[in-house]
């Protein structure tokens, strides 16, 4: 029979804090997955009244680390806090992953200290499904390394390449480089030297790809420095909100067009479902000994289940062990 799977998650984290992570908590939890929720007792009792509790556990945790407190500061100063109590779990093997909704930078630099870089990894990396024409690409490094070197985004190609092929069963997925154009020679000092590593990786790279070819899905896996990563993260987010917008606006104008719109509304729904970052889950970060989600800021009980179920095939595909395989073999 096989061991259930155990996932702390901070119940205290996100702009929705503790309604919305305690719903999407309880919406996952089942005979084969335990939930622990980490937080505040009293409130998350509160929230969890009336429902089927046979599956989640209660940790009490009074502190917060909020968007304002610095991360390093947070984790010497709020050891008791929802965050660092929930990694606990994880790093005494309490709990097989990890999953957020609070502070980015918090969220990573714990992580990173409590549970540590898998042997090898210069850096973990955000990564960030983004929506294309045929499903999704995966975008790394989305924020969490400003400043790289190229070997980071050799190592991140690998991570992606791992996590696109076991999780989303993409076969030898094609990884891209981020540039400002297609040519080999173009970019900056970085750019032109991870070129030369992506090329000699075991991986299946198709060379430098420029932002306006994301959307046509040319590359399952697009590799970037954090700086740029966030800014495509951030536009794509915006572009997908701002584009619905003007379409509501343009066909409710007259007749004809509201007619048009009811009509086409099953196509308009499926387009706009694809940029709900609630029904992708979170962003993993890969490169840790463990599995770690950071689940959107402003999740709802959807996104935060979405999440977990992303988080579940994390760890029921090994993906930390066949990291650790992947790179220690192609070093």
């Amino acid at each position: 029979m096989a061991k259930k799977i155990v996932i702390a998650v901070d119940a205290m984290g996100g702009d929705n804090a503790p309604y919305e992570i305690v719903k999407g908590a309880v919406l996952s939890a089942n005979k084969n997955v335990k939930i622990i929720l980490v937080g505040k007792k009293k409130l998350i009792e509160n929230e969890i009244d009336n429902c089927d509790i046979s599956n989640i556990e209660i940790l009490d945790a009074q502190d917060v680390i909020t968007n304002d407190d610095s991360p390093t500061w947070a984790i010497k100063n709020k050891k008791e806090s929802s965050l660092i109590k929930a990694l606990d779990l994880v790093k005494n093997d309490d709990a097989n992953g990890f999953i957020s909704a609070g502070s980015t930078g918090a969220i990573l630099t714990c992580s990173t200290i409590l549970l540590k870089r898998i042997s090898g990894i210069s850096r973990p990396a955000i990564a960030t499904p983004l929506p294309n024409i045929n499903g999704i690409s995966l975008l790394l490094d989305s924020g969490a390394n400003v400043d790289c070197k190229p070997i980071y985004l050799e190592q991140f190609a690998k991570m992606g390449s791992v996590y696109m092929e076991n999780v989303m069963k993409i076969k030898n997925p094609r990884v891209g480089l981020l540039n400002i154009g297609t040519e080999s020679k173009k970019g900056n000092a970085m750019t032109k030297e991870a070129y030369e590593l992506l090329g000699g990786a075991n991986i299946n790279f198709i060379g430098n790809i420029e932002a306006r070819s994301i959307p046509s899905g040319i590359a399952d896996v697009i590799v970037c420095d954090g700086f740029s990563g966030n800014i495509i993260l951030k536009h794509t987010e915006g572009l997908g909100e701002n584009i619905f917008k003007m379409l509501k606006s343009e066909l409710n104008k007259n007749i004809i067009r509201k007619l048009g719109a009811f009509l086409a509304k099953p196509a308009f729904m499926n387009i706009k479902k694809k940029f709900d970052y609630s029904d992708i889950g979170g962003a993993p970060f890969l490169g840790l000994n463990s599995i770690v989600v950071k689940a959107h800021g402003s999740s709802n009980s959807i996104a935060i289940k979405n999440s977990i179920v992303q988080c579940i095939s994390f760890i029921e595909n090994d993906i930390v062990e066949k990291i650790k395989t992947f790179t220690n073999e192609t070093n």
